[in-house]
């Protein structure tokens, strides 16, 4: 896999390439951590001879667990046998969340400052790095609201560079609340997903574009402000004028600039977008607010009320026979411990009401990036068929 730092002309004129390094679980001046053993145990370890206090919290745990002090102030605590996949975590230290020093591998987002665990197994998992052809990851630059830089990562699939004359399918996917545009990329690890379902044959070759979804956070940072807290409604008048923000930035920046600056088919039956969480509210509105540019909506661990529905996407709703051939896919899927997972089974019941076709998946588990992970490799085997 290749990932490309792009600086177009519109910043600088000079494009970086670096090899990516192999995954690893690295080692730092505070010990090893964290250390996956051949039984998949898995022991962290952290060094603060001054705390009175140390806790692991780790998402495959219920709740944190308490680390022991050995003579010399190093902290440690042993888990598992964990199921494989990749787990944020941090460390508790009296009472201050802190990222692991001796792992460079951390979670992307806004606030919360997290490292991660990848516990491997074998080669069967989706997300695992393979013997197969690898795309490329390339770091872009766009003119974006109110003057402003906006920042996406899009992946081309392996045979982008061979065949220069062959365009592709386009899939927008976004990230949930205080996630960056890393997100899909660090944790989803949506690049290796597709090279590993097309070298299979699941999915056709695609373009992905993965876009940070909290433009005014974005505006306030390039204009010396503060990022705004994030509205606890997810359905306030804040939260819905947050998400027109982003589907304008969508609509009128980043799509103009994916299709001028790649080889895509541009038009509705060959783009999609997806979305997690808030990112997956932004995917329902700006779908069905646009369904003349999406025709395949991928909805994970989100949903939209009825008195939404009703009240801006009328047409939607009201006329299922026009929704139903114009989307040639609707996808809605969550888990079953997520706490959305009432309102989102809830908007479920509402699109069969409404006689609009779509298919869902409800998996086990919570509102995680290992579900997210689940969601993205069953869809886009589905995408541009």
């Amino acid at each position: 896999m290749l990932i490309k730092s792009v600086l177009r002309p519109l910043l600088a004129g000079a494009a970086i390439l670096m090899s990516v390094p192999a995954y690893s679980q690295p080692s730092g001046g505070f010990g090893r951590s964290p250390q996956v053993n051949p039984d998949n145990t898995v022991v962290f370890r952290f060094r603060a001879p001054n705390a009175q206090d140390v806790r692991l919290s780790v998402q495959s745990e219920k709740a944190p667990v308490r680390m022991e002090k050995d003579a010399r102030g190093s902290w440690s605590a042993t888990i598992g046998p964990v199921k494989p996949d990749i787990y944020p975590y941090s460390f508790i230290v009296d009472g201050v969340q802190v990222m692991d020093p001796g792992n460079r591998y951390y979670f992307p987002n806004e606030r919360f400052k997290g490292s991660l665990l990848d516990v491997r197994g074998d080669s069967s998992l989706i997300h695992s790095m393979r013997d197969v052809p690898h795309g490329t990851v390339t770091y872009e630059f766009y003119p974006s609201a109110e003057g402003t830089t906006g920042t996406v990562l899009v992946y081309t699939p392996p045979e982008y560079d061979k065949s220069p004359k062959q365009k592709y399918p386009v899939f927008y996917l976004i990230g949930g609340t205080t996630d960056t545009e890393e997100t899909w990329f660090k944790v989803g690890k949506a690049d290796l997903i597709l090279d590993n379902l097309i070298a299979e044959g699941k999915a056709k070759p695609m373009i992905i574009v993965m876009p940070y979804g909290n433009i005014e956070a974005r505006v306030a940072e390039q204009k010396g402000g503060l990022k705004p807290a994030d509205p606890a409604d997810r359905e306030s008048e804040e939260a819905l004028a947050r998400s027109k923000t982003f589907e304008r930035d969508l609509v009128d920046n980043l799509i103009p600039y994916i299709e001028k600056n790649y080889r895509v088919i541009a038009n509705s039956k060959n783009r999609a977008i997806g979305g997690f969480s808030r990112g997956g509210g932004q995917t329902l509105r700006t779908g069905f607010g646009n369904l003349d540019k999406f025709a395949w909506i991928c909805c994970y661990s989100a949903y939209l009320s009825n008195t939404e529905l009703e009240r801006d996407f009328k047409g939607v709703v009201e006329n299922p026979k026009r929704t139903n051939k114009k989307l040639k896919l609707l996808w809605v899927s969550v888990g079953d411990e997520d706490f959305l997972y009432r309102q989102t089974t809830g908007f479920i019941d509402y699109l069969k009401e409404k006689k609009i076709n779509h298919k869902t998946l409800i998996s086990t588990g919570g509102h995680t990036w290992m579900n997210t992970k689940l969601y993205l490799a069953s869809t886009a085997p589905l995408l541009f068929k």
